[in-house]
Formats: C-alpha cells, sequence, structure tokens
C-alpha cells in the first residue's frame, strides 16, 4: 500500500517532532508560501532554505521566488526521473 504517496523518486522521511508546531513557528509569508506549494515541504527544509536566503541579503519577496525557483527544479528532476522508471 503506497498510502496515497503516489508515484515519485523523492525520497520519504519519518518526522522528529510534531509538524504542525514546527510550521506554525514559520514566518508567515513562508506560511502562506507553503500552503500553496506544490511539494509537500518540511517545515525544517522550507525553514534552512529561507534563512539561507535572507543572510544572503534577499528581500522576503526574494526569497519567496527563490523558493519557487528551488520547487519548479526539484518538480522537473522527479518528473524526469519518473518518465526513467516508466
Amino acid at each position: 500500500m503506497t498510502r496515497n504517496l503516489g508515484q515519485s523518486s523523492l525520497r520519504r522521511k519519518r518526522r522528529s517532532r510534531d509538524p504542525m508546531a514546527a510550521y506554525d513557528s514559520l514566518p508567515a509569508p513562508l506560511r502562506e508560501w507553503l500552503s500553496q506549494a506544490a511539494l509537500p515541504w518540511s517545515p525544517a527544509s522550507a525553514r534552512r532554505l529561507w534563512s539561507k536566503s535572507l543572510a544572503k541579503g534577499r528581500t522576503p519577496e526574494e526569497t519567496l521566488i527563490f523558493l519557487s525557483h528551488a520547487e519548479t527544479r526539484t518538480l522537473a528532476r522527479d518528473q524526469a526521473a519518473v518518465k526513467l522508471e516508466n
């Protein structure tokens, strides 16, 4: 049983803490972006990219664009891997 995980080459990970508490602690713009994201981002990975991007001097708006590009690259990589499996 795949438990509604679908067909994907992306790794699956077990959570080590309460995902809702981690999500609730994220900045509001990041939570809003995650609510519309195509991939099921973990709060930890989203926070890590958010923090790194802001540390590089990007604005929150530029950081959201950066996250969208990262998601697009991941989706393209997964799509290519799924096509190879079929």
